[in-house]
């Protein structure tokens, strides 16, 4: 039988981007290049935009950049929420994010991280089909492009509870091999879901990419 949760979006913006020396959730998108860039389009409302189709509501966890990203959250109609603890690294943002799902009453997360531009629509469709199609025994679907897995992958109220039950010093693919037996891998023709920009370099590295990307 298909599953119809209440699916809410999460987002994890809550790092401080160190190697990139300013917020990446702030970054523009597509990259800026003179005065073609399209004003207050960043990684953070990009993905937001993206996302906000295929949920019920979009969930942004941030930390000590709070007051930041608060005008790009709330202008794009999303939620924020605040890690109190930031420091403990990306599992306690997940945990805050799930967290919220569960106390805004959703039973199912779509989670992506903040540090890359938005997959595709077409990709979030096939993902969220797989996901809503899955069997009972599958608490998560994973998206996979040549080998590497990546973001946005979605969750069962099962993986959300499991989450949430782990010590903040966990990591989410360490629990995903645990749990493996539960999880669905879908193979998925778009890089984008497997992307990471760090640094500037990375970022540069997009500007050619960009035109394509959408």
């Amino acid at each position: 039988m298909a599953r119809a949760p209440g699916l809410c979006a999460v987002i994890l913006a809550a790092g401080e981007s160190t190697r990139m020396g300013r917020d990446k959730a702030l970054l523009s998108w597509p990259p800026a290049s003179g005065d073609s860039a399209p004003v207050g389009q960043t990684f953070l409302s990009a993905v937001i935009r993206a996302l906000e189709p295929f949920s019920e509501m979009v969930i942004v966890v941030a930390g000590k950049n709070e007051a930041n990203l608060a005008p790009s959250v709330y202008a794009a109609g999303a939620t924020l929420v605040r890690n109190p603890a930031p420091e403990r690294g990306q599992f306690s943002s997940l945990q805050t994010g799930l967290q919220a799902v569960l106390s805004y009453g959703r039973d199912a997360a779509m989670i992506t991280l903040v540090d890359r531009p938005p997959a595709k629509a077409a990709t979030l469709k096939m993902l969220c089909s797989a996901f809503q199609n899955a069997s009972r025994g599958v608490w998560a679907v994973v998206p996979e492009f040549n080998g590497k897995h990546g973001h946005p992958f979605l969750v069962a109220r099962e993986m959300i509870e499991v989450f949430l039950k782990a010590p903040a010093s966990a990591t989410a693919r360490d629990i995903e091999h645990q749990h493996q037996s539960h999880v669905e891998y879908v193979s998925i023709q778009d890089p984008l879901v497997a992307l990471n920009i760090d640094t500037p370099e990375d970022y540069a590295a997009l500007s050619s990419s960009a035109p394509s990307s959408h």
